[in-house]
């Protein structure tokens, strides 16, 4: 065992080091309000038709099943540190079931809080860097690869900081899981997705993603996707540098996929028609971008920690985006669920009753569908020298983006509309759907960055009166033409603030846009009342598969 092991061991106990017995145990109160906190997610089945699979695509899946429990071990580490000594401290079936959703004793949609007792809240951190490291230790490190994706950082024997490759300090983990994947590509039928499965084997063992990711990008025709590793910084909300492993086993709906994947060759006309100044849209995004619908039937890890996600836009490697462009990934059936059983009875309160006609499954699908092609487009390199736009708005980067995404996404399909290539698209329904969208994503919380960009959308919509409240019946109807103008004006307004790399303005807005207000909280506690829950959880795995 080397020095990293050592100090990687002795730091990811670094909540319950002296625990040896239960924690507390909970009374009856406690109990009925961890009851009615599971019970903000709804539980849906993830299946999906598996008949035009080959034989050896359906021997494959248990194995891919194998790995994303592989990353759902890492993301626990990372999360919190170890996952069965805190199931032995909580002495209470829904705490625990609780803690299962949340990976760990906070609750993701009450801002990172402690749920059981003895927590108080969650380190910014998570358990990447020591839970007692404070911003100017870590700044006073001398180390190139303290801001990697792909390290944590520990301290020493003497208490000093290291910092710990992924490949060391998850080695027996990527050890079984690049094992595991070559035996996937022996199965594989497709030559680009054998090719992907065997170097992201690689991958795992050598912290080295990106020949992985543009093999990624290559494959095309495959029927089953695979996405895992270290993928989104969110869970960092430090400073927003480490990545957190996930995985996706998805089912590929060719014919939808065709339908979409005609935009993934206008990406290069959009981006020049983005409504910055031409210095800021100069990055052409990559020609062999694609769109793509799938249905999802497993996820694990950081995807499957708390609110889910129901669409992605991968990788997120700036020079594979420069290079090879983006995939951007529509999870078709954790769409319907959250439109079925979440948003529409949601509009069904929040929005004006003259409006309520256009929330549509359609303009949810389309208004998801184009937030993901607009995170590979914009601007990836500030244009003051100041870096990438990641490395320029640190912690702040997030949440631009996803404030980026949100409004360019409604900029990409009106720019659409009026070129005549979404005929059958109404904007009406785009437009009033994507806003009673925003009461459906508030309810995460604005602990994380689509909370915080969700709440810089919505209030600058209100600053521009976008939008009327009425009062008597606190329903909300949306002003067509300003929404148009308003969405166009942030474009560029987000696209500036990325290419300056102008930290302070995004702090600026994320601290002062990124808040609730007191009305909105109270119709958000409207909504809330009526038991509508706020997410959704899984039944997933081979029992519900037709293997």
């Amino acid at each position: 065992m080397n020095r990293y092991h050592l100090f990687f061991l002795a730091s990811i106990l670094f909540l319950f080091t002296a625990v040896t017995s239960c924690g507390p145990r909970p009374d009856r109160e406690y109990q009925r309000e961890i009851r009615n906190r599971i019970a903000q997610y709804k539980e849906v089945t993830l299946s999906t038709n598996l008949d035009h699979l080959s034989e050896n695509e359906r021997k494959m899946i248990p194995i891919l099943i194998e790995v994303a429990d592989i990353m759902d071990e890492i993301f626990w580490i990372q999360s919190y540190g170890n996952k069965e000594q805190l199931m032995n401290y909580i002495d209470d079936e829904y705490a625990r079931a609780y803690a299962r959703i949340n990976y760990g004793p906070w609750g993701r949609l009450e801002g990172h809080s402690g749920f059981y007792p003895g927590f108080d809240d969650k380190p910014l951190g998570a358990n990447f860097y020591p839970f007692d490291m404070e911003r100017q230790e870590f700044h006073a490190l001398d180390h190139p690869e303290k801001t990697s994706k792909y390290t944590l950082i520990r301290r020493d024997t003497e208490g000093n900081l290291v910092v710990v490759p992924y490949r060391e300090a998850f080695r027996e983990q990527n050890e079984r899981a690049a094992s595991l994947l070559k035996e996937a590509a022996e199965l594989a039928d497709n030559p680009g997705f054998r090719e992907y499965l065997e170097l992201r084997a690689e991958a795992f063992l050598t912290d080295n993603y990106q020949p992985s990711d543009y093999a990624w990008m290559r494959m095309r025709d495959n029927n089953i996707d695979f996405v895992a590793g270290p993928l989104e910084t969110g869970e960092d909300r430090k400073f927003g540098y480490k990545a957190a492993h996930s995985a996706y086993i998805l089912i590929k709906e060719h014919e939808e996929s065709q339908r979409l994947d005609r935009f993934a060759a206008m990406l290069p006309e959009l981006q020049a028609a983005l409504p910055v100044p031409e210095e800021y849209k100069s990055e052409v995004p990559g020609v062999d971008s694609d769109i793509n619908v799938y249905d999802a039937i497993y996820y694990a890890g950081h995807c499957n920690a708390g609110p889910k996600m129901i669409a992605l836009n991968l990788p997120h490697d700036a020079e594979v985006q420069q290079e090879a462009g983006t995939r951007s990934m529509q999870l078709q059936n954790s769409m319907e669920a959250k439109f079925d059983e979440i948003l529409l009875p949601i509009a069904d309160i929040v929005m004006h009753e003259s409006q309520r006609e256009y929330v549509t499954f359609d303009g949810f699908f389309e208004n998801t569908t184009f937030h993901e092609i607009a995170i590979g487009m914009g601007i990836r390199n500030t244009i003051t020298g100041k870096g990438t736009v990641r490395e320029a708005l640190r912690e702040y980067h997030g949440i631009m983006e996803a404030f980026k995404a949100d409004v360019m996404g409604l900029y990409l399909i009106t720019k659409l509309y009026e070129d005549g290539q979404l005929p059958d698209t109404d904007l009406k329904e785009v437009y009033v759907t994507g806003f009673a969208s925003i009461f459906r994503s508030s309810r995460f919380g604005t602990a994380g960055a689509h909370g915080i960009a969700n709440m810089i959308r919505f209030n600058y919509l209100k600053e521009r009166d976008a939008f009327t409240r009425h009062e008597d019946t606190g329903t909300y109807e949306i002003d067509f033409e300003k929404m148009k103008e308003v969405v166009e004006e942030l474009v560029e307004t987000v696209i500036i603030i990325q290419g300056d790399g102008n930290y302070e303005a995004a702090r600026q807005i994320a601290n002062t846009m990124g808040t609730m207000s007191d009305t909105l909280q109270k119709d958000i506690d409207r909504v809330s009342a009526q038991d509508i829950p706020v997410d959704i959880v899984f039944r997933q795995g081979l029992n519900y598969l037709d293997l």
